[in-house]
């Protein structure tokens, strides 16, 4: 071998493409959490009900705990010295149950999600803890997604760290770069329900802060100077709750608390919370910076 072949540099190696689908971000909450704070049921008596959580006045209709009805007019029971009619536990979840779906109107009674707050209700009342899935979920987490412009929504940044990273030269997205997308989407806003109309549609109750999330780019293609991406997110959310929730000054004015919490939690009743699943495919495009240098 000749010197000069000898000090010849070598070609620099390609580098090997990221491969795809691939999950890029997992909150640190994970999915299935069936041991969270908001999944219990069934686990405190009526005098804890009473005393931490103050709880008396929970039905306007009878007293859950004796199951005795509420008298309609106070004249007549002031003079009537009758027995107060009970009516057994069945009853008194079948009453308890009417109620929370009236009360959930206040919170769902615009637009077309209306109708999840009284779906997910009767859901935990004939359903047992079974998780639940909708059409119109799947659909409200997606617009929600491709409505959040700002630049530190998700779906943003992964678009924007995608045009600035890909190996536009060699026409991939480096597997040396992965940590770059992961990264930045640890930094970014996830999907929730928290906006002005959310207090109206039914979904700033029904699902408000989603519990866990995944995202997954589901496959890359890049074209000359443009890439197009399928970008799938999972969400999931409890439709239940916790001593928090309940001893919120703001939630606890609301009596519709107080009937979901009981339902929940007291030993008598125990009805089971449940998980509440979305998915959302989103398609994304963008194209080579003027200034790429790869």
């Amino acid at each position: 071998m000749t010197e000069t072949n000898m000090t010849e540099k070598k070609a620099p190696p390609k580098t090997l493409p990221l491969q795809f689908p691939l999950c890029i971000f997992k909150t640190r909450n994970r999915m299935d959490d069936y041991g969270a704070a908001d999944m219990k049921n069934g686990d405190l008596t009526e005098a804890e009900l009473k005393g931490k959580f103050n709880l008396r006045g929970v039905s306007v209709t009878l007293d859950p705990y004796t199951g005795e009805k509420t008298p309609t007019s106070f004249a007549m029971d002031h003079f009537n010295k009758k027995p107060k009619e009970k009516v057994n536990k069945a009853e008194v979840a079948r009453v308890l149950f009417d109620e929370f779906r009236h009360l959930s109107d206040t919170f769902s009674f615009s637009g077309k999600y209306q109708s999840i707050m009284r779906k997910m209700i009767t859901h935990m009342q004939i359903n047992n803890g079974a998780p639940f899935r909708d059409l119109l979920l799947d659909s409200a987490l997606k617009e929600q997604i491709l409505s959040d412009k700002s630049k530190k929504s998700s779906l943003v940044i992964i678009q924007s760290i995608l045009e600035k990273t890909i190996n536009w030269k060699e026409g991939h997205y480096s597997s040396n770069d992965e940590s770059i997308l992961s990264d930045a989407v640890k930094k970014s806003i996830l999907p929730r329900f928290n906006r002005w109309k959310d207090r109206a549609n039914g979904l700033g109750i029904t699902v408000h802060a989603i519990h866990a999330t995944h995202i997954t780019i589901k496959s890359l293609k890049i074209d000359g100077d443009m890439f197009h991406a399928t970008v799938h997110y999972r969400s999931q959310d409890h439709f239940g709750l916790d001593d928090t929730d309940v001893l919120d000054p703001f939630y606890r004015q609301f009596r519709i608390f107080h009937i979901w919490f009981v339902l929940q939690r007291w030993k008598g009743l125990g009805y089971k919370p449940f998980l509440t699943n979305m998915e959302a495919t989103l398609e994304i495009t963008g194209v080579r910076p003027k200034n790429a240098k790869k």
